[in-house]
């Protein structure tokens, strides 16, 4: 599927395309038939058909009879309408600003091929706009697809990365890189279509991360059975966050500042254990002296089986995939993923860089 400016341009293209072939037809007919019929020599011939199609009124380059005339007359006839035509087309082309579009669609395929290990949110609703303002908050690469050509614009007017078509297509989804991203976050309105995003990001890129929105209890459920990695309820969240607020107000503030805001003095991450990199696998935290080293907290460790390890003591063993939820200030983060070597993980994002 092309989006609505591809399908614009593309028209006027074969519209062109067309005008000239029919005016190399009739360029070829002219010549044949004064060749053929009346004899002529292929330069004659030719030099008659260019100076009728332009009209020039150069006059007969040899003395025609009826029957010449009446196809010379054909001939600027089929030449008038052709080169009118294409005219019309190119005029068109230029005021609408279709050959500016086509150096615009052609940057914009070389700027999706050239992503690579970055996130697609599926949808500029309410819902997807926050997510982008997130993510530009943390520096993270980013490409927005929405079916609307006004959400589409208004997402490159607040600079983002944007794509129009239908996100639960493959061959959209192909477009934007989904083979090379990390993560894709469904935000539809629409469960149906958010489910349909999971199946085809699943397809397409088994290791993907796939968050996707639920308007019900149902869909949520579906939604995982369908292999989303995540699944939020913006109604469930919402409820959640509004009762912590009025129970715990200082505990959800604490908490907002360090996961959202691009004001934050405070930051918490994740960081993938590889054995490949990471020296200190097998070692305990104490031993590890991963605080004293860079500053950060290791609030939590989340073992390959999913078990959970909150406020791990100085006895807790790391272990090989184990993820580690760590928080402090930007440089201390940086600091302890230097700390645990060179982390390449395609399902979690590298702590951002500043």
């Amino acid at each position: 599927m092309y989006s609505t400016l591809e399908q614009k341009y593309q028209r006027i293209q074969k519209e062109l395309m067309a005008g000239a072939i029919a005016l190399g037809g009739v360029f070829f007919i002219g010549t044949l038939w004064y060749w053929l019929v009346e004899g002529w020599s292929w330069e004659d011939a030719a030099y008659m058909t260019v100076i009728t199609l332009a009209t020039v009124g150069y006059g007969e380059t040899h003395p025609l009879g009826s029957r010449g005339r009446l196809f010379t007359i054909a001939l600027i006839l089929l030449g008038v309408v052709n080169i009118g035509y294409i005219v019309n087309r190119f005029t068109e082309a230029i005021i609408q600003g279709y050959f500016q579009e086509g150096i615009r669609l052609q940057q914009q395929r070389r700027l999706m091929e050239s992503l690579s290990e970055h996130y697609i949110i599926c949808g500029f609703s309410r819902t997807g706009r926050q997510i982008a303002k997130e993510f530009r908050a943390e520096d993270a690469p980013f490409v927005v697809i929405d079916s609307e050509m006004e959400s589409v614009r208004r997402a490159q007017t607040e600079g983002y990365t944007a794509y129009q078509g239908d996100a639960t297509l493959d061959d959209t989804l192909l477009k934007v890189g989904i083979e090379r991203a990390v993560c894709i976050v469904a935000a539809l309105p629409s469960d149906a279509e958010n489910l349909y995003i999971v199946l085809s990001a699943k397809t397409l890129n088994t290791g993907i991360r796939v968050i996707a929105r639920a308007s019900t209890e149902e869909a949520l459920q579906k939604l995982r059975r369908g292999g989303a990695d995540e699944v939020i309820s913006p109604y469930i969240t919402g409820g959640k966050r509004m009762a912590a607020a009025a129970l715990r107000p200082q505990v959800l503030d604490f908490v907002d500042g360090i996961l959202t805001g691009a004001d934050r003095q405070l930051y918490m991450e994740e960081f993938l254990l590889d054995p490949a990199f990471c020296p200190f696998v097998g070692q305990s935290l104490q031993k590890a002296r991963l605080r004293s080293q860079s500053g950060a907290l290791v609030l939590a460790i989340r073992r390959v089986d999913g078990t959970l390890i909150g406020g791990p003591t100085g006895d807790t063993v790391l272990m090989p995939g184990d993820r580690l939820i760590g928080m402090g200030t930007a440089e201390q983060l940086r600091s302890l993923n230097q700390i645990l070597g060179p982390i390449n993980s395609k399902e979690l994002r590298r702590p951002k860089n500043g």
